[in-house]
């Protein structure tokens, strides 16, 4: 996985009001947890454009005065208007144990059905996985050259001998969808939540 280094200073004191002067500072607050013992600190504001504006999982080595501290971005909170970061928690990782993290999927060649006149449809851009942070790649590939019309790729159909896949094992990853199967999703769209619809919820879950 690709690393993301930045640099933190400790927070001398931890409180709310703290915390609403941090960001009035251009500040986040932020916790390191899951090691021997929990640090409080701040990072800019600007540092977490370098790991949430993307789909990319990261490596975060935050330093702090001196120390540093291998981690991954566990849990964010944004403000509900202007949507800065208000708060973030990061994992420490620990050699040998397991970690749950959202991999991006990365799909690789080109379906038979689309060239038959079907349409691609993501249903899910990211696997939850558990393993060793080590063992964790920066993409699960998808190779959909075997996807024909009315064909897809669910969770349990990929293998990685060093991965526990945590998503339902019958969920579909992709499909391509026929004639027919599009306009069966336009009838349900206007019936209700669509398709595409319950995609963008479950990535959103991810």
């Amino acid at each position: 996985m690709k690393t993301v280094s930045l640099s933190g200073s400790l927070r001398e004191n931890v409180g709310k009001k703290d915390a609403k002067l941090q960001r009035s500072l251009g500040k986040v607050p932020c916790v390191i947890y899951g090691g021997k013992e929990q640090k409080h600190f701040t990072l800019n504001q600007i540092d977490f454009k370098k790991i949430i504006f993307t789909p990319e999982v990261f490596v975060v080595k935050i330093d702090l005065n001196g120390t540093s501290f291998e981690t991954i971005l566990q849990d964010i909170q944004y403000h509900p208007v202007t949507d800065e970061v208000l708060h973030a928690d990061f994992l420490e990782l620990t050699p040998g144990k397991l970690v749950t993290l959202a991999i991006p999927v990365k799909l690789q060649g080109t379906a038979p059905g689309i060239i038959k006149g079907g349409k691609l449809r993501v249903k899910l851009r990211k696997l939850r996985v558990k393993g060793l942070i080590e063992d964790m790649p920066e993409h699960i590939i998808i190779d959909v050259t075997n996807l024909d019309l009315g064909k897809s790729t669910k969770v349990k159909e990929v293998i990685n001998d060093k991965l526990q896949f945590l998503d339902p094992a019958s969920a579909v990853i992709v499909s391509v969808k026929t004639a027919r199967g599009l306009a069966d999703d336009e009838e349900e769209g206007e019936e209700g939540e669509s398709e595409e619809g319950e995609a963008e919820s479950e990535n959103t879950e991810a």
